[in-house]
């Protein structure tokens, strides 16, 4: 199967699960439900899911543990967005060409959506059916996703970057901010399915690690890139919202050759960390390539 058929797959079998999850919850509340749907399945690449089952699958992790760690990701990702998106946050109208949560429904049904999906991430990873092996590591498995959700990463980066709007921070700054909003949630996918996996020894893990923070990183720097010289339409969201809002990117930092010079530079050390590893790393490289290339 080739890569691009691959990133399908993936991304049809995690939209079935999640549709299937949130239709499994009781209809005691269907605005709420609906507004969670919403949040889950009105569009996403499902780059998430996609590493997970990558890594998965080069580790040879059983699917059913990819899986579960794959839709606790995803709702964690997509509470993420309904939050930051609010009023009182980024303030946005679209989300992936569609409206955002609480334009399509209201402030405080999203705000009740993305607590609820938090949640349901955590109960997701507590309660799904693991492999032996991986059932034995659930406390672990809730303690990375925690640790990437709270204040040692996500919350914790969405926090620098609203106090940091509109003064100018540092490179190493912005670098920080970005390694816990962006890269903490592509970091735990790395580490969770590496401590799923039964043969993975501590110096291939490392470099596994080392890729992740690297493809985190770039992600973001593309993000930046993409404000800049993107268009609406591919984009699903207005170009040029970060400048408007006054926000530290890249391009800002570094002008938009320097961001693709830094783009190219952690796109070179994570596949020189792949280099290192005793894999077939192909599928790897090629989530790489496209997290870097992407045109939206």
């Amino acid at each position: 199967m080739n890569f691009t058929a691959l990133h399908q797959q993936v991304k049809q079998q995690t939209d079935t699960s999640l549709n299937t999850l949130i239709d499994d919850l009781p209809h005691d509340a269907p605005r709420l439900k609906e507004a969670m749907r919403h949040a889950l399945l009105v569009g996403g690449k499902r780059m998430r899911p996609l590493l997970v089952q990558v890594i998965g699958n080069t580790l040879d992790v059983p699917k059913g543990d990819q899986m579960a760690i794959s839709m606790a990701i995803e709702c964690v990702h997509a509470y993420s967005l309904v939050h930051d998106d609010l009023p009182a946050m980024d303030d946005d109208d679209l989300r992936r060409g569609q409206p955002t949560c609480h334009i399509a429904f209201d402030e405080a049904t999203a705000i009740l959506a993305g607590d609820a999906l938090q949640a349901l991430a955590f109960s997701t990873l507590a309660d799904a059916p693991l492999s032996d092996f991986a059932t034995n590591k659930r406390g672990e498995l809730l303690s990375v996703l925690a640790r990437a959700a709270g204040y040692r990463g996500m919350c914790g980066g969405q926090a620098i970057d609203l106090t940091s709007t509109g003064e100018e921070i540092s490179l190493e700054q912005l670098k920080r901010l970005h390694n816990l909003k962006t890269g903490a949630l592509l970091r735990a996918c790395v580490e969770m399915v590496s401590i799923v996996s039964q043969d993975l020894d501590s110096n291939s893990k490392a470099d596994l690690l080392a890729y992740a923070d690297d493809i985190g990183l770039a992600f973001q720097v593309q993000d930046d890139i993409l404000d800049v010289e993107g268009n609406s339409e591919q984009l699903g969201k207005p170009a040029g919202s970060d400048i408007a809002l006054g926000k530290n990117t890249f391009p800002a930092k570094l002008g938009i050759e320097g961001a693709k010079r830094e783009l190219d530079k952690l796109h070179q050390n994570a596949l020189q960390a792949l280099a290192r590893l005793p894999y077939n790393t192909d599928s790897l490289i090629a989530f790489s390539e496209l997290l870097v290339k992407r045109d939206h």
